[in-house]
């Protein structure tokens, strides 16, 4: 019975942080993206990490672009993630360029096989994890289906889930499977659960 509270709970707060995120205007996104940027990139974690595996953003999602461009110029190898919509399971590649994206599952830019090589090793790095919102411990709310809580259940490395900080509650319903990031970050502060 609990699962089931916890699974038409996430399913009422996935609609409410959609439709609130499709409508905050262009404007106030980008600011909002900026900040939370800035942050991130100052970051020291993110500043000594060789590795950065990261996801490419929707329209709805925290813009990740500049945090992919700087860490390519920072010669930092960055790795993208590509679904497997049967499966339901997550690989990430490394990319040298955005011009090794093409569109993919759920219409996401995703790394190119035939370009890329994929990640062997997942016991070290800096991930940062989207979401739709997540709690002050750093668990998220996610689209639903599953694929960072399963590849999280193998990452070696340090975890850093992005989100705005008007989309944060207090505690998030959670599951047996969910996962927690190590950090949070937002374009106002910082939270450490490590």
């Amino acid at each position: 019975m609990l699962l089931k509270n916890v699974r038409e709970e996430k399913r009422r707060l996935r609609k409410r942080y959609k439709k609130l995120r499709r409508e905050c205007p262009p404007d106030v996104k980008a600011k909002l993206d900026n900040g939370l940027t800035e942050r991130l990139l100052d970051m020291e974690e993110y500043k000594d990490a060789q590795r950065l595996f990261i996801f490419v953003s929707s329209p709805i999602e925290c813009d990740t672009s500049r945090i992919i461009s700087d860490a390519l110029q920072r010669g930092k190898q960055v790795a993208v993630p590509r679904c497997t919509e049967k499966t339901g399971i997550m690989h990430f590649y490394f990319i040298s360029s955005m011009g090794d994206l093409s569109p993919g599952a759920f219409s996401l830019l995703e790394p190119d096989p035939q370009k890329c090589e994929p990640v062997k090793d997942l016991s070290n790095g800096l991930c940062v994890v989207p979401g739709l919102c997540f709690d002050l411990e750093g668990y998220r709310l996610g689209f639903g289906k599953g694929y960072y809580d399963r590849f999280l259940d193998y990452f070696g490395g340090v975890t850093v889930g992005i989100c705005y900080s008007k989309y944060i509650e207090k505690q998030l319903p959670r599951g047996a499977h969910d996962r927690h990031t190590d950090i949070l970050v937002t374009e106002r502060f910082i939270n450490r659960n490590l």
